[in-house]
């Protein structure tokens, strides 16, 4: 065992705190990376508050991890120390079921997908995993991911989360040249859609409930922007779009972005709100064949081929990087949506 330094939450009401432990020795498949940099996602901020049931403490937060490898274990082929390496939401799954032969581990239909944060671990009986928020980590070869060294490390720990959260609905849905694609919200999820559908050549347009988001929008590739609550500037759009993603995570009118579909258009949810979305208009959905759909990260393959793109493109997450020690700061302001666009621990704060 190799003894651990992270900040985690000891139940749901206080700040996050040191918390000693001890990682696993990496095995024969195994990778052990030292934790450079680690993104803050919202479903870091529900799980330590209490508010999605199962949260065991003390809880060590953190999917969005970038790292250097320090040791490899003998059958390991693909990482070498010295070299850089990544690990996203997940670091195991059933690996026997067709989802996660299909490369579709987050799909998992055996429903033994290993979380990497609060999740059982199979390495260490009765005990849950630890995320990222951390010195380091011991994850199989299968479950890490390559990262170029030409993209700022901050800049990349987002993509592991919030940036395949957008990219596999935008792939998986076809966005391209000659496609209409809407990105509802302009956070940490939906800035990545805007970049992402603006890349892949569609014709992108933001939908926001503020004004003031629309220069920026458009500096990140959005073609249009429009302010939801216009309902003039909503009705010009009607059955235009093939795609909506709408990434907010409140209670919200769906029916406001399905009827802005055409005949076969998706709005595909990627935010998971804490009470249930009104039920959309069944009417509105069969007179175009529209569909709602949802879509969850993106298993390995395809994250690693995001993380390729974005190499190729210089796409990266925007940022505002921290101490560990700010982490409740941090947490308090993504609740007031004062960050632009997502928060990234500097973990060489954590110390000796």
């Amino acid at each position: 065992m190799t003894k651990a330094i992270a900040f985690a939450s000891f139940d749901a009401t206080s700040p996050l705190a040191p918390f000693h432990f001890e990682r696993r020795e990496p095995g024969a498949t195994d990778v052990q990376i030292e934790i450079l940099f680690c993104g803050v996602c919202h479903s870091d901020l529900h799980t330590v508050r209490g508010e999605w049931a199962g949260t065991v403490y003390p809880c060590v937060p953190g999917h969005e991890i970038v790292g250097r490898v320090t040791k490899v274990g003998r059958e390991v082929t693909g990482f070498a120390v010295g070299g850089l390496a990544a690990v996203g939401c997940m670091v195991d799954s059933c690996r026997a079921c067709p989802s996660c032969r299909a490369g579709l581990e987050q799909y998992c239909e055996r429903d033994d997908v290993t979380w990497t944060y609060n999740s059982p671990d199979k390495h260490l009986p009765g005990q849950v995993t630890y995320g990222g928020y951390s010195s380091q980590v011991v994850v199989d070869e299968r479950f890490c991911l390559r990262v170029s060294d030409q993209l700022p490390l901050a800049a990349v720990a987002p993509l592991l989360c919030a940036g395949i959260t957008l990219y596999s609905p935008l792939r998986h849905w076809g966005a391209a040249a000659g496609k209409k694609v809407g990105i509802v919200g302009l956070g940490g999820l939906g800035h990545m859609g805007v970049k992402f559908a603006h890349a892949f050549g569609a014709h992108t347009v933001l939908f926001t409930t503020s004004p003031g988001k629309a220069d920026d929008a458009r500096r990140l590739g959005a073609d249009e922007v429009v302010v939801s609550r216009d309902a003039d500037a909503m009705r010009r759009h009607a059955g235009s779009f093939d795609l909506i993603v709408d990434t907010v995570a409140v209670p919200h009118d769906l029916d406001a972005y399905t009827g802005l579909l055409r005949r076969d258009g998706a709005l595909v949810l990627v935010g998971v709100p804490e009470k249930a979305h009104p039920a959309p208009s069944v009417g509105r959905l069969i007179g175009r064949r529209r569909s709602v759909a949802g879509s969850l990260i993106g298993g390995i393959r395809e994250t690693q081929e995001m993380l390729d793109f974005c190499a190729e493109r210089g796409i990266v997450s925007e940022v505002e990087v921290i101490p560990m020690q700010r982490i409740d700061e941090a947490y308090a302001r993504m609740l007031r949506s004062d960050v632009r666009y997502r928060f990234v621990v500097d973990m060489s704060s954590l110390g000796g």
